[in-house]
């Protein structure tokens, strides 16, 4: 059996195609389509931006987004939870929220869906820090554990329920522990 090799695009060809749901992304010639996201990446995602945008939108420090695409640095990803800091929102000609991002997020949040490759969601992680990005967490729901990516340090797993998250500077006044969010799990949580 012959193995035919995916058709190579360039980042340009790829944000011509149409959008796909679940998003696509783009690495290194390839068009990789997210997998659906279930129910327990679908409450942290919103919870997430929730919580964040309750702590930062009204100050004006920064704004969550989910499935936001970035461009940047010869990719095009969309983390699940992309924050950015208010000075960094890109605006359009009438002073509203953009509809291109093409710079990394200052933070870059990603919930391990069970048919994702870790792999591939760290690639992206450390794409982002390599442009830029304060920090990155990737949430892994089932083993109710989250491995934090500070730039330029070794990653750290925290799995007990007292341990607090590290976030960036400029969301100070936040405050979660790893209990607290997988917390957001169960039903009135």
């Amino acid at each position: 059996m012959v193995h035919t090799p995916p058709k190579t695009l360039t980042l340009e060809e790829f944000l011509k195609l149409p959008e796909t749901k679940p998003a696509s992304e783009y690495s290194k010639g390839q068009s990789i389509q997210k997998p659906m996201p279930q129910g327990k990446h679908s409450k942290l995602q919103g919870k997430l931006v929730t919580v964040i945008n309750e702590v930062v939108e009204a100050k004006r420090i920064a704004l969550a987004f989910p499935e936001l695409r970035c461009t940047f640095g010869g990719r095009s990803i969309v983390p699940d939870v992309a924050v950015f800091a208010w000075d960094r929102i890109p605006l359009d000609e009438n002073g509203d929220i953009a509809n291109v991002f093409q710079a990394a997020p200052d933070w870059t949040i990603e919930v391990l869906s069970p048919e994702q490759s870790q792999t591939k969601v760290t690639g992206n992680i450390l794409h982002c820090l390599k442009h830029g990005s304060k920090l990155g967490w990737l949430l892994d729901p089932d083993e109710r554990s989250v491995l934090v990516y500070p730039p330029g340090q070794q990653p750290e797993l925290l799995q007990e329920a007292f341990d607090v998250l590290p976030v960036p500077d400029l969301l100070t006044e936040l405050r979660l522990t790893v209990g607290d969010v997988f917390g957001w799990l169960r039903l009135g949580g």
